[in-house]
């Protein structure tokens, strides 16, 4: 969709602009010089130096003779910030990089929705699914749960329409918007002791599990020592051997994986203050809307969470919890009662 816009707008491709700047370029002159690839486009989304950081070692080679270059994973990157100005704020390659990954297609019938990615069954968890058809107005389009909708014994029914939930997340977003803006000292210490309750509890859970990951991370090293040297001295055959170390191997990179995901939570919580801050920043930034816009939405929200209906009173209610992006939930409704008791 971005390489199509800027062909549209006539926006020239690297190659073209190169050429006409008079600079060297080993790709040969474009028959359309505003044709732009896709493949191009996502690696300008990922390129993390426009944040004003230098990233080392992005490929390796095996040896001498096998010179091929090899992508590095992120873990072994070496990353040095503010080695020159930036162009975009770390923040919203942040921010980029998550839709990125949450990214969706437009349907068969050319039509898409801001929603998608964001909305989640709250009993399975998994996604809900955009619908819609070319006979749809826009107020039939709805979202369901992919789990049901592959498997009706798994799930039940999460059906939300897609104007409703815009509706009730959009009056949220207005609530918020109204509770930082007006009440923002107060709205800071409240998040502040919430998180903080919440973050003790994470971070004994979080610092607990490490230890342990880390424990028996160096419980496997020395086993891999241990079995090498029973199969040096023959006490352990080659197959045993074999079949031990590849298990063993197996664990251990799958406790690294999980220490780093672990690290990474830690450090999560423990700068709730200034994830306060930037939320906070991002309300004011955001105060002058008059409607929901995609922007705005990535921006403040992580994730929705939709309830089955409930029918029992007669009519159909429906809980929708929204998660914030950097604060989790925000209960406005005690927010507001707190503050005009």
């Amino acid at each position: 969709q971005i390489a199509a816009l800027l062909e549209k707008e006539k926006v020239l491709n690297p190659t073209a602009y190169k050429q006409r700047e008079g600079r060297k370029t080993p790709h040969q002159t474009p028959e359309n010089e505003y044709r732009w690839h896709e493949s191009t486009v996502a690696y300008i989304l990922e390129y993390m130096e426009y944040t004003g950081c230098t990233v080392n070692f992005k490929t390796y080679t095996n040896s001498i003779w096998d010179k091929r270059q090899r992508e590095n994973p992120m873990e072994n990157r070496k990353i040095f910030y503010n080695t020159h100005p930036a162009i975009i704020s770390l923040e919203v390659f942040d921010k980029v990089q998550e839709i990125r990954q949450q990214r969706h297609r437009r349907t068969a019938t050319g039509k898409s929705n801001m929603f998608s990615g964001l909305v989640f069954c709250n009993d399975c968890k998994q996604k809900l699914y955009y619908s819609t058809t070319s006979y749809f107005e826009k107020r039939q389009d709805f979202f369901i749960c992919s789990t049901h909708r592959a498997n009706k014994d798994k799930c039940s029914g999460h059906y939300i329409r897609a104007v409703v939930l815009e509706q009730i997340v959009w009056k949220h977003i207005q609530e918020v918007i109204s509770v930082v803006t007006r009440y923002e000292a107060y709205f800071r210490s409240e998040m502040e002791q919430k998180l903080r309750i919440q973050s003790e509890k994470s971070l004994r859970l979080y610092q607990k599990r490490l230890a342990q990951a880390e424990k028996r991370i160096g419980e496997l090293d020395r086993l891999f020592i241990r079995i090498y040297e029973d199969n040096v001295a023959g006490r352990l055959d080659d197959e045993r051997f074999a079949m031990m170390s590849k298990n063993y191997t197996e664990e251990q990179k799958d406790l690294k994986a999980e220490v780093k995901n672990l690290q990474q939570q830690i450090h999560e919580q423990e700068q709730q203050a200034e994830n306060i801050e930037q939320f906070v920043h991002r309300v004011k930034r955001n105060s002058t809307l008059t409607e929901l816009t995609p922007y705005a939405l990535r921006e403040l929200v992580k994730a929705v969470y939709v309830e089955a209906p409930d029918k029992s009173s007669g009519k159909r209610r429906q809980k929708v919890h929204i998660e914030y992006d950097l604060v989790g939930y925000i209960p406005v409704d005690e927010l507001l009662k707190a503050e005009q008791a």
